[in-house]
């Protein structure tokens, strides 16, 4: 690896040396209406505020005489070499024009955009005179704008380096892969041949190191920075270059994912049998964003939805990383609990934060500033409903808030009633289960209380009936409980609810709204979509329906796709159920059923994959429920092994390496 990468460094030092600096000037122009039109109301002779339709059709007839053939070769003869450009100013209703000239002589750039400046006057003058339009109604051209020094465009020198560089370092490193995955091949070859021919000597144990310093790297260890990061850095924090999938947490679910790939084909680790399900699920979804992408290349999209489309690639590559490390990468039971175990805790601590902002009507995360990092949710402010501060925690709208405690709610109930942890102290068996389900309700949110209230339905009927009938009183009393603490908040939910089915809440008529205007959008591709992440609420609006959104980015291919994830999810948490052999891990199936349950049909209240939390957390629940079915499955189907044949000789274990 070092060679090829040492070579890509000097490739990318040659680029720098060699490679020229481009320096850019712009001018703008705006178009000024006669004399005589001027006269009219309602300018009155002002030929600066008339700007109308006609003056827009001149400007655009101007960009097109600037940008033909024959204008370009009059500008070389009077000295304009460098590539220009002239078209309409960013943003702008009126016939104002911006003139662009590219070069890498600083000074030649600014000579040639005066040229240029001075031609497109001219040439508005000829075309008028060729048409033989009287002097008074003559349009003029006003320079608003006068050349300026030219600044030095190096993005596309420095994207140009960073592109040989990243080459040569990604190809060194599958080509390294690739060697070492032969030399294990080699390696395994040479020790059978080795053993077969001699024993292993009762005098050379195998070492085996314990402790947390040589403990080796597991999927475990990565996708617990990946719940700190993305538990504790605002999801609406991400790099700029990426947009909403750029947060830390995405991009460190991406070195995973290489760290996965770098793992398997090196022969060190091979997907957990049995889990096989969860993956398949994405391989659905995969084919679907494909498609969608594909359509999108196919039709006039804008530069925004092509960037929007590379970024749901992006956002797609991290879910199928949590599903992988999940469900392929943990083998033991063990680190699978301790994992599920941290998830609770993780959660449970943002729920702590949510009760703060609530009670202190603020949002914590506003005060979190990491350099390098920038806001990719446009006004994210302090929300209230009612008299209530909704919390949000470290999530980028309390909706997202609200969901992901919501399906991480079933497994903390799990934990809680684990025999397992019996022996621990209440309070750190039912703390997480307080915090997070007294939390949804601080939401002020119909999403949340659905999401509650499924959770109830599921699991609360499987109980037995001294237990169900604890939790029944037990929800019934923090029902009077809330009522006492926060008066209104309860009557404010029933109220939401109550508008709702009367249709007279503005948020339910603003959605009724959107249901009708997003037809036209699904009608122009029905089958393969717009291009998933291409339907940004910039471009277009806000859908508040998950459905509704994979409709419009991925048409009828996206919503069996999306459908597929959480039946899938549903299937696992069945299967688990039918497969347990204790009373635990019948409760596990029944979180897992019931995680993915709530995420189905709240999706149907917002855009929820839309979030990087609460995508997050649902994926990495699909992942570990398809990991949990093949530890049952592997135990379900193990048998006793036959007894060694004396004469046999052990072979040895290749280990993964730290």
């Amino acid at each position: 690896m070092v060679p090829i990468t040492v070579l890509s460094l000097l490739a990318g030092g040659y680029l720098y040396a060699t490679v020229p600096v481009s320096y850019q000037s712009q001018s703008s122009v705006a178009l000024l209406d006669s004399s005589a039109v001027a006269r009219l109301a309602p300018t009155f002779g002002n030929p600066i505020s008339n700007a109308g339709g006609s003056l827009i059709v001149t400007a655009d007839v101007l960009i097109r005489t600037l940008e033909s053939d024959d204008a370009a070769k009059e500008l070389r003869g009077r000295g304009v070499t460098d590539p220009y450009t002239a078209g309409f100013a960013p943003a702008s209703d009126s016939p104002l024009l911006v003139l662009s000239v590219t070069g890498t002589d600083r000074e030649k750039v600014l000579k040639e955009t005066s040229t240029l400046t001075t031609f497109a006057g001219e040439q508005l003058n000829a075309l008028q005179v060729a048409a033989k339009v009287p002097a008074p109604y003559t349009v003029q051209t006003a320079p608003v704008v006068l050349p300026q020094t030219p600044v030095a465009k190096s993005k596309s020198r420095y994207q140009d380096i960073a592109a040989v560089v990243i080459l040569g370092v990604v190809s060194a490193f599958l080509l390294s892969i690739l060697m070492e995955g032969v030399a294990v091949v080699r390696r395994r070859r040479r020790l059978v041949k080795t053993v077969a021919r001699r024993p292993r000597e009762n005098g050379d144990p195998d070492r085996v190191r314990t402790g947390a310093v040589h403990r080796r790297v597991d999927a475990t260890a990565i996708l617990t920075v990946y719940l700190v990061l993305a538990f504790f850095i605002p999801s609406n924090l991400a790099l700029p270059a990426l947009g909403g999938v750029g947060t830390p947490a995405n991009v460190f679910a991406l070195l995973g994912l290489l760290w996965y790939l770098a793992t398997w084909l090196g022969g060190r680790v091979l997907p957990a049998p049995g889990t096989r399900l969860a993956r398949v699920a994405m391989c659905v979804l995969g084919t679907a964003v494909l498609a969608a992408y594909v359509a999108d290349a196919m039709r006039e999209s804008s530069h925004e939805e092509i960037l929007g489309a590379d970024r749901g690639l992006i956002g797609f590559l991290v879910w199928v990383s949590l599903v992988v490390l999940t469900s392929a990468g943990i083998q033991d039971r063990a680190r699978l609990d301790v994992l599920m175990r941290r998830v609770v805790v993780l959660g449970s601590v943002v729920a702590a934060i949510g009760f703060y902002d609530f009670f202190a009507a603020t949002n914590i995360a506003d005060s979190i500033h990491i350099p390098g990092l920038q806001t990719s949710v446009a006004q994210v402010t302090v929300m209230d409903r009612g008299s209530f501060t909704r919390p949000r925690s470290t999530t980028a709208q309390p909706l997202e808030f609200g969901g992901m405690l919501a399906i991480l709610l079933p497994f903390a109930i799990q934990q809680a009633l684990d025999p397992i942890r019996a022996h621990r102290h209440a309070l750190r068996r039912w703390g997480p289960v307080l915090l997070m389900a007294g939390a949804l309700p601080l939401t002020v949110s119909r999403t949340s209380i659905i999401g509650i209230l499924l959770v109830a339905l599921v699991m609360v009927p499987r109980w037995k009936p001294a237990r169900r009938w604890s939790a029944i009183g037990v929800m019934t009393a923090s029902v009077a409980v809330f009522k006492v603490l926060i008066p209104g908040l309860i009557g404010t939910i029933t109220g939401l609810f109550a508008s709702f089915l009367s249709n007279s809440d503005s948020s339910t008529q603003a959605r009724t709204v959107k249901y009708s205007a997003i037809v036209p959008y699904l009608k122009e591709h029905p089958l393969f979509g717009r291009g998933f992440g291409t339907f940004t609420p910039d471009l277009y609006f806000f859908t508040d329906n998950q459905y509704m959104l994979t409709a419009a980015e991925m048409g009828v291919l996206g919503l069996i796709a999306l459908f597929t994830l959480f039946i899938t999810g549903i299937h696992q948490g069945g299967g688990i159920r039918r497969l347990a052999r204790t009373e635990s891990d019948r409760e596990l199936g029944q979180a897992f059923f019931a995680s993915s349950l709530v995420a189905l049909v709240i999706s149907a209240t917002f855009d929820s994959l839309s979030f990087p939390m609460f995508a997050g957390m649902f994926f990495l629940m699909l992942g570990a429920g398809g990991s949990y079915l093949g530890l049952l499955r592997r135990a379900a189907t193990a048998v006793d092994p036959a007894p060694a044949d004396t004469a046999d000789v052990p072979l040895p274990e290749l280990v993964e390496s730290r």
